[in-house]
């Protein structure tokens, strides 16, 4: 009878809403706490009691300034930011629920919802689990498409990768609104950084959705071009067809825009060669996604594959959770540094964004007398920021900072400026990964630790989280070099790096208190490569904690090898065939020579992996016999890797 008890209120919450039209609903799944598999936190927040812009105070800290008489140090407006049980207990509530408002951009512009795949199917989908769990959410599709030499017919059920706890009524990280007649969703951190265990439906906090087809879904979406910036584009007057679609742009010029048929299909043939479990977050016109990294934060900065969350509060982690929430789920927030970084006019970036909007109400018609921009701003329910996502202004605008590279403060009207990021970061920083299973022996650990230190991991890998926490050149660590140059040109527009007091209310006063934040403990080559200054850029040394939990590896995800590691290599012999990666397995070729070998012949087989920059190759350190390590020495490596980086982080 449970799974009749669904149906009808599932169909009430998603479908209908007939009883109560005009009323509004928002719906989030969030799980109770014997929901959840890894509920042990690390010691974070009783250790640590405030972040001063990056710097973690502990207790002894905290009683030393007492004694010092310099409590004033603790102030918001010094910059300080008090980390306690509400303060985390909010972060989980927004990494389930918080969207920033992206239901707009998602639904109403981009038509995430609106295409084939329908929020009508996958409440139909939720249904048949009746309240069991899955890992892949099957969704029917509303009607035939075709992209690129893909087809798929009316009712043809497609694997999404979206993870349903056991007894939930939506997809994790997929919470659904109702206002002004329409139905929406909208993207959470969980839909990306958390997963369902199949055993128990349980979720497994901070563990990626590797699985998770994205670029699939933003494909079926009416209007992808809305994405156009990290898709695979020369220039868009390759996609001029009709000289008709004039506008004047920002410098009081006749330009043309694209068509916009031409330009979805191609963007749309990008998108839907992503691997599952990637995303290109990155807008330089070239596609380059990559693996989508765990949620293991504590001690693994600077965060982002390249770096660059690098300063600013939680060490630049809020940084971080800042850019997810403002360019990769509404790339109208670039709109003013369009033209710096992609030689595109702000009014040709914006027309382009939304002629082919999927609610009429925002799209853009070329043959109107208003500008793009003058048009946004008639229906734009966030008027004082870029984009559509809620937010403030930085102290920086129109210029970009270090701390606000992308040009946006995303915060929730009515908050203080940036409550719900610090309150993410001082979550994710709690999180740690289920014990690795099977047990392996003190005497196997202690071998393997031995060849750890012995092959030179240490070097890079060090301290509690596995990092010496420092970016590496492209030349160095020979990783596929295009996303580290992602961020190039970004110096024309930075800024001084300036944040609000974390006290400040919104909307925000006509004074608001602005901070600088610190950036002279950070190496100037070190900031360089984050920026793309002087330089090509680089790849962090990614903190190791979960290395059971986050195979494929490397910034692309290209190192993937399944239970069989004769036959299942690369993407295609993985995940392209609907198979999770063997943690053991993929290790061992991220560090054993032939191996990685036969995973890079294999990737480069497939020319879609080629194309999209997903190559599986650098970080050559091998530990094999090339470099005189024995099969008995590696096996023990391994082990010690996958049992080590997934403890109890309070010892």
């Amino acid at each position: 009878m449970k799974w009749k008890v669904l149906f009808l209120v599932s169909s009430v919450i998603l479908i209908g809403f007939l009883a109560i039209s005009f009323a509004e609903f928002e719906y989030g799944f969030v799980p109770k706490d014997e929901q959840i598999v890894n509920r042990t936190p690390t010691q974070f927040n009783e250790e640590v009691e405030y972040d001063l812009m990056g710097e973690f105070l502990t207790s002894e800290s905290v009683k030393k300034l007492k004694e010092q008489h310099r409590q004033h140090v603790l102030s918001p407006e010094n910059g300080a930011i008090k980390i306690d049980d509400e303060l985390i207990e909010e972060g989980k509530e927004f990494f389930y629920k918080e969207t920033f408002g992206n239901e707009v951009f998602l639904t109403d512009i981009l038509g995430f919802i609106d295409g084939p795949f329908q929020i009508a199917n996958v409440t139909k989908a939720i249904l048949q689990l009746k309240g069991e769990p899955t890992t892949n959410l099957r969704v029917e599709l509303s009607e035939d498409v075709t992209i690129g030499d893909k087809t798929w017919k009316k009712g043809e059920k497609i694997d999404t990768g979206l993870d349903v706890a056991k007894g939930a009524l939506t997809p994790l990280g997929i919470p659904i609104s109702y206002s002004d007649g329409r139905l929406r969703a909208g993207l959470s951190c969980a839909a990306c950084h958390a997963s369902v265990e199949p055993q128990t439906g349980k979720v497994l906090q901070g563990v990626p959705n590797a699985d998770f087809d994205s670029g699939m879904l933003v494909a079926l979406a009416t209007n992808s071009s809305a994405f156009f910036p990290t898709a695979q584009i020369e220039s868009l007057k390759d996609y001029i067809r009709d000289t008709n679609r004039t506008i004047t742009n920002s410098k009081g010029e006749e330009e043309i825009l694209p068509d916009p048929v031409a330009l979805e299909k191609v963007v749309d043939e990008t998108f839907i060669k992503w691997p599952k479990g990637n995303f290109d977050t990155s807008a330089d016109l070239t596609s380059n996604p990559t693996q989508t990294p765990d949620a293991f934060t504590l001690g693994d900065h600077p965060y982002s594959w390249n770096g660059f969350s690098i300063i600013g509060p939680f060490k630049g982690l809020s940084t971080f959770n800042n850019k997810v929430h403002s360019f990769n789920s509404d790339s109208l927030s670039l709109s003013e540094h369009s033209d710096a970084l992609l030689e595109i006019d702000k009014e040709i970036y914006i027309g382009t964004i939304l002629q082919n909007a999927a609610n009429e109400e925002y799209r853009y018609d070329p043959t109107s007398s208003m500008k793009p921009s003058e048009f946004f701003k008639t229906v734009d329910t966030t008027p004082n920021v870029p984009g559509s996502n809620e937010g403030v202004k930085p102290p920086t605008y129109p210029k970009v900072s270090k701390v606000t590279p992308h040009g946006l403060v995303v915060t929730s009207i009515g908050t203080e400026v940036g409550r719900e990021n610090n309150a993410l970061s001082a979550f994710q920083n709690t999180l740690t990964p289920p014990p690795y299973e099977p047990k392996v022996s003190e005497e196997t650990k202690a071998k393997g630790r031995d060849v750890f230190e012995r092959a030179g991991c240490i070097q890079c890998h060090s301290g509690r989280a596995f990092t010496n926490n420092r970016i590496i050149p492209t030349e160095e660590i020979k990783t596929e070099p295009t996303r580290a140059k992602a961020m190039k040109g970004i110096d024309k527009i930075l800024g001084d790096s300036l944040m609000y007091a974390p006290n400040t209310p919104t909307p925000l006063p006509p004074n608001p208190k602005v901070l600088r934040v610190p950036t002279d403990h950070i190496d100037e080559d070190q900031m360089n490569l984050a920026f793309v200054i002087d330089s090509n850029g680089g790849y962090k040394v990614k903190g190791l904690i979960g290395l059971a939990f986050t195979a494929p590896y490397l910034h692309d995800g290209g190192v993937s090898v399944g239970d069989n590691e004769e036959s299942d290599l690369g993407i295609p012999g993985t995940i392209m065939k609907g198979q999770f990666p063997n943690p053991y397995n993929s290790l061992k070729a991220v560090i054993d020579k032939e191996l990685r070998q036969k995973v890079i012949q294999a990737n480069s087989s497939v020319q879609d992996l080629e194309e999209m920059n997903v190559k599986g190759v650098g970080h050559e350190y091998w530990v094999d016999r090339t470099t005189g390590f024995t099969d008995e020495e590696q096996a023990a490596l391994i082990n010690y890797l996958l049992s080590e980086t997934s403890p109890d982080l309070k010892k």
